[in-house]
């Protein structure tokens, strides 16, 4: 079920203003990523908000520089040794 934010202004906004769907849909991304950033969602969940896909949010993302993975720097070093084992097992 779609959900629905409403916006409140100061002040009267012209009326082709709120017509403009693309502000509107400028507006959507802003959300979607001020949550990504967050980390209150995650990118497949971003991508599936705005219509978009997996691949189509990393771009975004990138242009917001959020990074793709966003871990401890502990998890990082225990994968930065499993690859480099595995390498040498090659």
């Amino acid at each position: 079920m779609p959900k629905q934010i409403v916006l409140e202004f100061p002040v009267d906004l012209p009326e082709m203003i709120l017509n403009d769907k693309e502000a509107f849909e400028k507006g959507k991304e802003t959300i979607v990523i001020k949550l990504l950033r967050k980390g209150e969602i995650y990118h497949g969940k971003a991508a599936e908000l705005l219509g978009i896909n997996r691949y189509d949010i990393f771009d975004r993302m990138a242009s917001h520089d959020i990074p793709m993975a966003n871990f401890p720097i502990e998890e990082f070093e225990r994968q930065l040794k499993f690859a480099k084992a595995r390498n040498e097992q090659i």
